[in-house]
């Protein structure tokens, strides 16, 4: 299940879970101990803004500055049902629309992108060194030609 706080009207939650949900499916946790059973995994998606990604980014990465998600895995499993929740992807919603017309793509098309990104996070995935960001945009290239975006690229 996939929980998307949506206070921004524009966007329509099924494009984020299906996102979401094809990320899940298409690309296998890295480096998460034992085997997770993704079909029955939870995670929640907050539409936010720059205000609150910043106060995030400064509290938790020591970064003062705005960006456009974040990522907060869980990784907790439910005692009673057994599934797991991976945790809590935060996308600012201006800073997508901004960089949305800087590359010349819809604004549903950026957030989707960022969707894929920190559903990236949560299984394992990172880009802090040039390999493990080349795996990581490898990764995220085949989900965006499953959600036909092939030519959305992420911003650095």
């Amino acid at each position: 299940m996939i929980y998307i706080d949506n206070q921004q009207d524009f966007l329509d939650a099924p494009l984020l879970e299906r996102a979401a949900q094809y990320t899940l499916e298409m690309i296998p946790p890295l480096n998460l101990k034992g085997q997770l059973d993704l079909s029955t995994a939870n995670l929640t998606i907050v539409l936010t803004d720059d205000r609150q990604l910043h106060e995030l980014n400064r509290d938790y990465l020591d970064l003062d500055s705005p960006t456009d998600v974040l990522s907060f895995p869980s990784l907790e499993t439910d005692p009673e049902t057994n599934e797991i929740y991976l945790g809590d992807i935060l996308i600012s919603i201006p800073r997508a629309a901004q960089q949305a017309q800087a590359a010349g793509h819809p604004v549903e098309a950026e957030v989707q992108l960022l969707t894929v990104h920190g559903t990236l996070h949560l299984l394992g995935y990172d880009h802090a060194s040039d390999e493990e960001k080349d795996i990581m945009w490898n990764e995220q290239a085949k989900v965006l030609e499953r959600l036909g975006l092939s030519r959305i690229k992420i911003q650095e």
